[in-house]
């Protein structure tokens, strides 16, 4: 094995060298810069890091994840790029906390990967994303009581399980300080538990930016972002959050973002499967 080690090892070395330099000039690339599409905004169920502190409880939803270009393909001349990568992700039902020491309820994980393509038009981009994703939910021993030996509110877990592709399209326009992305797609699990939870789902939405100035030589964008989902738990159910802040850098780019939102709809995590949710709170993500 040793042998062969060497002789591989050299020429993934000149692969590599080879498809990194051709990024800037079109064609074949291994981790190409940026994000071919940016998560959307307002859809709870995307890969971000922030913090979302419901103001009418003591609860709070934690994000902590990522989703990352691995491959690319660029075309300058026919403005068009295609990327897959990998997400992973997960999010957190925080209820308390005693000291220092958060209460962490449930958590959502999420894994997989996506293909995107995108092409420009001017000023104008369509966008195409598909991602594969295992999505299992869980609580954790911030549900458990352990004075009495049992679940809070007497609810045990339940096996929560979700395999899904999901097909989203995207028309994106940046002019003149203006961003605006209106979007739509659907969504097929292959595999469900409960086994009551439909297969189908859908989601549509839109999101605009303004420019309004710069802060230490970065953008200051305002922006409103909105989202509805629709999932059958077993009957099909909308879900709505609308989304307004800022976001200090390019709208789809590195940095912070500060937003007052508010959801109503299907419960954010699936161990409470079946149950509604409606709250107000102020959020705060940092986009890579």
């Amino acid at each position: 094995m040793k042998k062969f080690l060497l002789p591989i090892t050299f020429v993934l070395l000149i692969a590599q060298g080879a498809l990194s330099q051709s990024d800037s000039s079109g064609g074949f690339s291994i981790n190409p810069p940026g994000l071919n599409i940016a998560p959307l905004k307002a859809n709870i169920q995307e890969a971000r890091i922030g913090v979302f502190k419901f103001l009418d409880a003591a609860q709070m939803k934690v994000d902590i994840g990522n989703s990352i270009d691995v491959f690319g393909y660029s075309d300058p001349e026919a403005a068009l790029r295609v990327t897959a990568g990998i997400d992973f992700m997960a999010y957190a039902f925080t209820t308390g906390a005693q000291g220092l020491r958060l209460q962490i309820d449930a958590i959502d994980g999420f894994f997989g990967g996506n293909l995107s393509i995108s092409k420009s038009y001017g000023s104008q981009t369509l966008q195409l994303r598909l991602r594969i994703l295992h999505h299992s939910a869980h609580f954790v021993d911030g549900h458990y009581d352990e004075t009495t030996g049992t679940w809070i509110d007497n609810r045990a877990p339940i096996a929560y399980t979700k395999d899904f592709g999901e097909l989203v399209g995207a028309y994106l326009v940046e002019k003149e300080g203006l961003t605006l992305r209106p979007y739509a797609g659907f969504g097929y699990a292959t595999l469900v538990r409960p086994a009551e939870y439909e297969r189908f789902s859908y989601l549509g939405g839109v999101e605009i930016a303004i420019g309004v100035g710069t802060v230490a030589s970065e953008k200051l964008n305002v922006y409103t972002a909105y989202n509805i989902s629709v999932e059958g738990t077993p009957e099909f159910i909308a879900s709505h959050q609308i989304q307004a802040g800022t976001k200090l850098g390019s709208f789809y780019g590195k940095g912070p973002s500060i937003y007052l939102a508010y959801y109503t709809g299907n419960h954010m995590f699936g161990e409470y499967f079946g149950e509604r949710l409606t709250t107000t709170g102020l959020g705060f993500t940092v986009d890579f």
